[in-house]
């Protein structure tokens, strides 16, 4: 028996489902259409290079489902889902042709109707245990983050109801061994007359085929959109570095236009269709997981911005604004209206949305180019950077320090200044003028110092590396501080650099690239003195006392950084709650280290209670604006635990042991 030869009301059973496809069809054809023109009117974007990479992330993002199954609840659930429709999508061709997909398979070679017979029923076994583990889990378990959602309860249940009718349908026609589901559901229904089970069977493929029209048309309505947008959205993702942030004009090759030879008319974003294509297919790809929002440190400090309310906000401002859109008329409300300064300005920009992302959604570019119109255009940012941007434009640091006040530091020690050398140690704004972290650099140089390493310094010929200014929309100045400090390079024949400030290492080692620095050798000082004692150069023994490393966003999650700071710690460390490529912020980034924050919406504190609870006597940090962050936040809980650099520390401990072998001899 096959209900699609069968006739009902004196109609064929083929017409039927060629009805039902045609309004599924249909439906999901116009939604679809809608969003493609509206994805299309955003900007230009070059994501049609490195395609072995792009296949790469194809393979391992979108069909391996790879940052999905980083969450070890929901991840397998949702990854069974969508294995399973890829395994049971063909046996749409089956039933809607009456089973002639399956002969036709078989006329091939039986083995291969066989083998997708045993496929189709795994997928369909497999995704029903996903969508009921994900549906006990939204109805029963009910986590905090998860809204109540009846749109959401629903899709569950229409999946477990078309994988239920499938298994009836396939029992009755007569399974084989390669249908084991299919063999036991014949069981199961085995006791029921025939005219029962007919109707059951005949029943079952209506509303299977009902659903699967209705889902068809669901789709592109609501979250479940990302079915469609989620691969484009991995494909076309951004082969860069992460938070490597683009240049405000580039020429033919991809490079940055020098600042004498721009020629753009407007700065960031504040329309719609200033965002790129790949930027407005985000909108549609969010599968409303809540996984940027659960690691979002201004979010979790009571902040205004939700990173997925963002990807939302360009969804719905899109669809509440098509009609003007399509007739390009202009609009009252612009997308900065819609993301809020509230929000645009309170993000960090410390990439652990971006990073969570199982659709590779890209959250903070769109954020930082809102600033970029702000800060340039609008002239709408925060009264407090002022001061920090002023500084910058005078005296090439965010602190206020004459140039030439940049060595003092450095005054009574052994190191070159301004002459050539195997490195150069760039020592960042924090390390020459802020007295907390003139220590690191001292340690640092110290330490190179006695390892043997030819390493200079640049003094007041070192300009701010424009990390402050670039993360507070002030693209301009940021490439006039790069095109100055990348002169000063080329000048000096500066081929390896040392930063022990993550941002500066980021900035001149990533973003550099894009203004003539792609030749540059950039590392983090803490990966210097690992290999350096990991070569016997530093003789270094482990300390006695309880240290926990907190990881900066840039130098680990962003800058992939994250065994060498251990490393050249030695020992046996404390791990924060979260830690490694997971670490939270410590509130600093993003040009937040210049701006005001509510005193009870602090992020630094919420990283110092995880600090204290490792039971650590001392923070190991590897960032300038972490240590004043983290001590900060440890004084305003009450601890007494000290924040200290990875170089401070190791310079402390070999001081020791020069101490005792000096004392034993």
């Amino acid at each position: 028996m096959n209900p699609f030869d069968e006739s009902y009301f004196g109609l064929p059973g083929w017409l039927l489902v060629l009805f039902i496809w045609l309004i599924g069809f249909s439906g999901f054809g116009y939604q679809v259409y809608i969003a493609f023109r509206l994805i299309k009117l955003g900007g230009p974007d070059n994501r049609f290079n490195n395609w072995g990479l792009r296949a790469k992330e194809f393979f391992r993002g979108w069909l391996g489902q790879s940052k999905v199954l980083r969450d070890p609840v929901i991840g397998p659930l949702h990854a069974m889902i969508f294995w399973g429709f890829l395994c049971l999508s063909t046996d749409m061709f089956d039933l809607s042709s009456g089973g002639r997909f399956e002969k036709l398979l078989a006329f091939i070679h039986p083995f291969i109707a066989n083998f997708w017979n045993f496929t189709v029923d795994m997928g369909y076994l497999v995704a029903g245990i996903g969508a009921f583990g994900a549906l006990i889990r939204r109805v029963i378990i009910r986590p905090a983050k998860l809204k109540p959602s009846l749109e959401a309860n629903l899709i569950l249940v229409t999946i477990l109801t078309i994988v239920v009718t499938s298994f009836i349908v396939e029992a009755g026609e007569k399974p084989s061994n390669w249908e084991p589901i299919g063999v036991l559901f014949a069981g199961l229904t085995a006791g029921l007359s025939t005219s029962t089970f007919e109707g059951l069977v005949i029943g079952s493929y209506w509303l299977h085929m009902i659903l699967l029209s209705g889902f068809l048309i669901a789709i592109p309505a609501s979250k479940h959109m990302h079915l469609v947008t989620a691969l484009p959205n991995v494909v076309f993702h951004d082969e860069k570095e992460m938070a490597r942030m683009r240049p405000m004009q580039v020429d033919e090759d991809g490079k940055a236009v020098l600042l004498d030879d721009l020629d753009i008319e407007s700065f960031g974003i504040s329309m719609y269709t200033d965002l790129s294509w790949r930027q407005l297919i985000d909108g549609w790809a969010c599968t409303t997981c809540a996984r940027c929002q659960d690691v979002c440190p201004a979010y979790e400090s009571g902040k205004g911005l939700n990173p997925m309310q963002i990807i939302h906000d360009v969804r719905n401002y899109g669809n509440d604004h098509k009609a003007d859109l399509f007739a390009g008329n202009e609009i009252e409300e612009n997308i900065i209206t819609r993301f809020t300064p509230e929000a645009i300005w309170a993000c960090t920009t410390c990439h652990a949305c971006v990073d969570a992302c199982p659709v590779y959604i890209e959250h903070v570019p769109k954020l930082t180019d809102a600033r970029r119109y702000l800060m340039m255009e609008a002239m709408e940012y925060p009264s407090e950077l002022d001061t920090a941007i002023s500084n910058l434009e005078v005296n090439s640091n965010p602190y206020g320090f004459g140039p030439h006040e940049r060595g003092d530091w450095a005054s009574d020690l052994d190191i070159k200044v301004g002459e050539a050398a195997e490195y150069v140690y760039f020592v960042g704004c924090a390390a020459s003028f802020d007295e907390k972290n003139k220590k690191v650099a001292r340690s640092t140089i110290q330490l190179l110092n006695e390892a043997g390493v030819d390493v200079s310094i640049l003094g007041m010929e070192e300009g701010c590396s424009g990390d402050p200014a670039r993360r507070a929309g002030n693209e301009y100045l940021f490439q006039m501080l790069a095109e100055t400090n990348l002169a000063t390079f080329q000048e000096l024949g500066v081929k390896k650099i040392i930063a022990s400030c993550p941002h500066c290492f980021h900035t001149l080692g990533k973003e550099y690239q894009d203004y003539g620095g792609q030749d540059l050798e950039v590392v983090h000082h803490t990966e210097i003195l690992s290999q350096l004692r990991e070569e016997g150069k530093l003789e270094i023994e482990d300390f006695d006392e309880k240290v926990a490393f907190h990881d900066p966003c840039y130098l680990g999650r962003i800058g992939g950084v994250l065994e060498e700071p251990r490393k050249a710690l030695g020992g046996d460390l404390l791990e924060l709650e979260r830690s490694g490529r997971d670490s939270f912020c410590c509130g600093a980034g993003g040009a937040q280290m210049w701006m005001e924050e509510d005193a009870d919406q602090r992020v630094n504190v919420i990283r110092a209670k995880e600090a204290i609870d490792t039971g650590a006597e001392t923070l190991a940090v590897g960032c300038p604006f972490c240590s004043v962050m983290m001590e900060d936040g440890l004084k305003s809980l009450g601890s007494e635990m000290e924040v200290k650099d990875v170089a401070e520390l190791m310079w402390e401990q070999m001081k020791k042991n020069m101490e005792a072998t000096k004392a034993e001899t």
